[in-house]
């Protein structure tokens, strides 16, 4: 049968690859050779035909007029956005020659790798591009910018990143969307809790902001960022107080909850209310409603955990099912991911046996430290499926690093991002569409393949083939180095310690496009834990100087402002991806800042005005909605904005690169900031 590359119109399968916990199965259609439209596969049986407008809008953006199509090189100031077109030939030798200059003078750890998944397919996000940094002795980039914190903390209790199978949560009846934007970042779990919904099903948003989940739930409760874990223990201190706890489930599957029913009497509703913000009432209502229905899901969101406490708050929030015997409950139990239900072949995909001794690792979060600070110095930066010149905290000082005129910097990527223009080499990458991968999303159970469905764009090329092109330029010949996407695959996927894939095969995949993991029940069974089971008091946490018991802690101590400042994901971007395509930014219309009513009169500020936004790290100007989605003495943003002329927008200069209390997190949301009326008026 022939390709799909090959056929030149026609429908053909894909996926979604962006870094969403949906991964939808897509339908293209291909007229002469070019995407005309993009729409749901009805036959995935998770996300069934309905995606959203990112997606829907996906072809827009693959043919964008500013889409890289060849090799560029500098000839400007950084940042001055000039550059002359050079060939792939030329672009290889000028990167690989600069690298060997800096491996012979200062040794291979003054290169740094920086990437994430803004494509998620697992052998451009970490398969050759590993291979090729660890065969070099590159200094090793730490993941933590996501979701770092918010695992070690539900490690601690769940032991690995397990939870409910998404497609069981129809059965609930109670869906407490605790963080999470569910209508904006996870549409399909709205689905299903719709469909429950039907069947008399209540839905409670806890939340910072009112946004289009919050306006969704049958009950909203805001709560003041930081204090989820609080409000967790509060809700534990009303079931064990009020005999709603599942006693025989503690017993069987738990370790420490004696001492936890101790632990959480401090957590008083009053106390608690006094923390949150959260009314007294309301949190003796949510405890009764918790512990009195079955089955009760819980749907963990990214929010909470980038905080300075974050990898305590998921860790509190992940025993709350525990109490209630939830997880025995078909559709009971929660989700704060399910990636290790589906773990592949990690080592053999990425190799760190290549590595020629142990080299430094960089935390991804303190990029403008490491570019400003580090001893030795970081002397090249190459940068892929990312744009840290507007996702990274501390923005400026990021880009106070890119500035330097003694970092080489290679830039990978579709568009002449933020990140780019500070480049001396842009290279032009191949879209999802265009390569050849595998997907394994983190919230449902299905591993999916990706094979090309158009010709790269150009002269485009993908993050395999550029890293097989400089291992060879820099004479590596290890067989690591030139293995095919087919060979990546195989590799990844033959992985018998991980039996729940055992039926996924290249061939499988390919013949059926998507497979579901042969992933059982949580309980009977035993947890990852060195008890084995959920560890309500965790004894590695207590060696690693951790509270061993969840635990409430105020946020850090950050410059003397009166709001703290969230800035949330919008509806039609993901993070910095979309935000430079004009149909999504007209979609999405302008970049506000969510104000109470309360602290925005005193002000002089109304919706619609222009604010400056700004504290010691940096500034922005944003429009003013004034009204009572969020609490006094917090405001909130919404969307990764591009860099436009003549605007400031740039509200991760506002956001601090201190790392949580776990993991190396982000706390992009424990910053404060001033807010007053400006008198510009913001193109939007």
């Amino acid at each position: 049968m022939s390709s799909a590359i090959d056929r030149p119109t026609g429908v053909f399968p894909s996926v979604c690859s962006l870094d969403c916990p949906d991964q939808c199965g897509l339908l293209v259609h291909k007229v002469d050779g070019r995407i005309v439209k993009i729409e749901g596969d009805p036959a995935h049986p998770v996300t069934q035909g309905a995606i959203c407008n990112k997606v829907r809008n996906m072809a827009e953006r693959i043919y964008d007029p500013k889409r890289l199509q060849y090799p560029l090189k500098r000839v400007g100031a950084k940042g001055e956005n000039r550059f002359e077109r050079i060939t792939w030939d030329e672009a290889i030798d000028t990167i690989t020659s600069r690298w060997k200059q800096v491996i012979e003078e200062e040794g291979a750890e003054a290169i740094l790798p920086y990437s994430f998944y803004g494509n998620m397919g697992r052998i451009g996000t970490e398969g050759m591009d590993r291979r090729f940094f660890h065969r070099m002795g590159a200094s090793r980039l730490l993941y933590t910018i996501c979701q770092a914190a918010g695992t070690e903390g539900y490690h601690y209790t769940m032991g690995s990143s397990v939870g409910t199978d998404p497609e069981d949560t129809v059965h609930a009846k109670l869906f407490i969307m605790w963080g999470i934007n569910t209508v904006s970042t996870n549409m399909h779990q709205v689905v299903l809790a719709e469909k429950a919904r039907k069947n008399g099903a209540q839905i409670v948003v806890i939340d910072v902001h009112k946004n289009q989940t919050g306006r969704w739930a049958d009950w909203f409760i805001p709560i003041l960022p930081g204090t989820d874990a609080a409000l967790a223990l509060g809700i534990m201190h009303i079931l064990f107080a009020e005999q709603m706890a599942d006693e025989a489930f503690l017993r069987e599957y738990t370790v420490g909850h004696e001492e936890l029913r101790r632990h959480v009497k401090q957590y008083d509703p009053a106390t608690v209310s006094a923390i949150t913000g959260v009314p007294a009432e309301d949190i003796v209502k949510l405890a009764r409603l918790y512990g009195q229905t079955s089955p009760s899901f819980i749907r963990i969101g990214n929010g909470p955990q980038h905080h300075d406490n974050g990898g305590m708050c998921i860790r509190t929030i992940s025993c709350l099912p525990a109490l209630t015997g939830q997880w025995l409950v078909k559709g009971g139990g929660a989700i704060k991911g399910n990636g290790s239900a589906l773990d592949h072949n990690a080592a053999a995909l990425q190799r760190p046996d290549l590595l020629p001794k142990s080299t430094r690792r960089i935390n991804m979060n303190l990029l403008g430290s490491a570019l400003l600070e580090l001893e030795p110095p970081v002397r090249s930066l190459y940068v892929y499926n990312s744009n840290p010149a507007v996702v990274a905290p501390e923005a400026n000082k990021v880009r106070r690093g890119l500035e330097r005129d003694d970092l080489f910097t290679v830039v990978h990527d579709l568009f002449l991002t933020e990140t780019a223009l500070y480049a001396d080499i842009v290279l032009p990458a191949t879209s999802s569409f265009e390569n050849t991968d595998f997907y394994r999303s983190y919230w449902h159970h299905y591993v999916q393949i990706q094979e090309p469905v158009i010709e790269p764009y150009g002269e485009s090329k993908s993050n395999v083939e550029v890293f097989r092109l400089l291992a060879q330029a820099m004479g590596y010949e290890e067989q690591a180095l030139r293995d095919t996407e087919e060979d990546l695959i195989r590799q990844a996927l033959s992985y018998p310690a991980n039996p729940n894939i055992a039926g996924i095969t290249y061939e499988a995949l390919t013949e059926k496009q998507f497979m579901k993991a042969d992933v059982k029940p949580l309980f009977p069974g035993k947890l990852r834990t060195p008890s084995g089971k959920i560890e309500l008091y965790s004894k590695t946490m207590e060696r690693k100087g951790f509270p061993p018991l969840p635990t409430y802690t105020p946020l850090c101590e950050d410059e003397a402002l009166p709001f703290l400042f969230i800035p949330a994901p919008n509806h039609n971007f993901l993070n910095s991806t979309f935000s430079n395509n004009e149909k999504h930014v007209r979609m999405e219309k302008s970049p506000k800042l969510h104000m109470n009513t309360a602290d925005a009169s005193p002000l002089g500020i109304r919706t619609g005005d222009c604010v400056r936004v700004w504290n010691g790290r940096g500034e922005c100007e944003l429009i003013a909605s004034v009204g009572e989605d969020v609490l006094p003495g917090v405001v909130v943003s919404q969307g990764l904005w591009a860099d436009a002329p003549g605007s400031k927008r740039l509200v991760n200069a506002l956001t601090p690169d201190r790392v949580a209390d776990m993991g190396g997190g982000a706390t992009f949301f424990s910053g404060r900031v001033q807010v007053e009326k400006a008198s510009p008026v913001l193109d939007s």
